[in-house]
């Protein structure tokens, strides 16, 4: 098991993307990473768009960057709610600045720039927040998968094979 003894944080809040979400929560667990679900503190269960829920094992006043090896942020509507709680925005900052794998799916883009580690970087995203990435200093390019340094972004959940196999490939490269 390529992740054994890794452990990878997954943020969520309302609205998240029920693929974006699951497929990556299983494909690092089968892998052998120990998955940690992660909520803003609002709720202890979340509903994602079109209705599955998740129950968190933590919220964020509970966990810190030193905490994990990697994020995995999902897209849907919910980064633009996770951006509403600086602890939220803070963990992906401090995760990036300590070189450790960051990755944003889709909309969830939004809390990279919220996070403002975008400047200089070449990123993907679902088309419709491009303007605000590269608002936030990135170079913005339409590929299924970008990975620039320990930053990993993706479009959609059709680019989800590619995405998590440069996820997973990242991770197992930090040691």
């Amino acid at each position: 098991m390529e992740l054994q003894g890794k452990k990878v944080v997954i943020p969520v809040e309302s609205l998240f993307n029920t693929f974006e979400f699951w497929y990556p929560y299983y494909r690092l667990k089968e892998a052998g990473a120990q998955v940690v679900v992660v909520g803003s503190g609002s709720a202890e269960t979340y509903t994602g768009k079109p209705g599955t829920e998740v129950k968190v094992d933590a919220s964020i006043d509970q966990v810190t960057s030193a905490d994990f090896d990697a994020i995995v942020i999902p897209g849907g509507y919910a980064p633009d709610i996770m951006r509403r709680y600086p602890q939220m925005v803070q963990l992906v900052r401090d995760l990036f600045t300590s070189g450790k794998v960051v990755a944003a799916i889709c909309h969830a883009g939004w809390m990279l720039a919220s996070a403002k580690i975008l400047a200089g970087k070449t990123v993907t995203s679902f088309f419709a927040i491009k303007d605000d990435l590269v608002h936030a200093g990135a170079e913005w390019v339409d590929q299924e998968v970008v990975v620039d340094g320990n930053l990993i972004t993706s479009r959609t959940p059709d680019d989800l094979p590619a995405f998590m196999r440069a996820v997973i490939g990242a991770i197992q490269k930090e040691g």
